[in-house]
């Protein structure tokens, strides 16, 4: 149980760490809307994992008949990406707009986790063996394991929130206006990148 509970938190951490669609939007939203709204963003695997793990456990030694739907799933994570870039590039000082704006936090971290290929990838290789490893174990080897990965990885993410908000109020008029352009370029290359991804799946590169 602590070899499963120690993998976990390794994976977790580095998950929660990693440079990525997710993390540049908790950054983003905590700027603009506030710790809050970040920690949304910060918990959206929690909602979203659950089915991408079910899927994992059923189909990882079927993972090559899978491009096809990575690539789907990948190009449509580029396209919303790609909007939450430009969302980031057009936004307005917070003073002067977010109470007038919707955060929409939960549907933008859901959609942003779920149509990334990154967590689809994780647990249909290295997440569904470990687990499954686990699960052979007992059941409580693998709630260990869930326990650990989801504690660092969405932790990770709320503390990245929280340290972006203690900040947030040294940045006003044109200081947070670069911020979030730089945070939207980000965004966009991610989104990039994802299409990269997606037409590697399908073949077509």
């Amino acid at each position: 149980m602590l070899t499963a509970l120690a993998s976990g938190v390794l994976l977790g951490l580095s998950a929660g760490l990693a440079p990525g669609p997710l993390l540049a939007l908790v950054l983003a939203q905590t700027l603009r809307h506030g710790p809050r709204e970040g920690c949304k963003i910060a918990l959206s695997p929690l909602v979203t994992d659950a089915p991408i793990i079910l899927v994992a456990l059923g189909v990882a030694a079927k993972l090559n008949e899978l491009q096809p739907l990575l690539g789907v799933v990948s190009l449509a994570g580029g396209t919303f990406v790609l909007y939450l870039a430009w969302d980031s590039f057009r936004t307005v000082n917070p003073e002067a707009g977010a109470s007038a704006e919707r955060p929409g936090s939960w549907f933008k971290g859901i959609l942003t986790n779920l149509l990334s290929p990154h967590p689809w990838l994780f647990w249909l290789t290295v997440g569904a063996a470990l687990l499954a490893k686990a699960l052979g174990q007992s059941g409580l080897a693998a709630a260990a394991f869930l326990a650990g990965f989801y504690l660092l990885l969405v932790g990770s993410k709320v503390a990245v929130a929280l340290l972006a908000a203690r900040w947030r109020n040294l940045l006003a008029g044109r200081t947070y206006r670069w911020v979030m352009r730089g945070l939207g370029a980000v965004l966009a290359l991610f989104s990039l990148l994802l299409f990269r991804e997606g037409l590697k799946h399908l073949g077509a590169i």
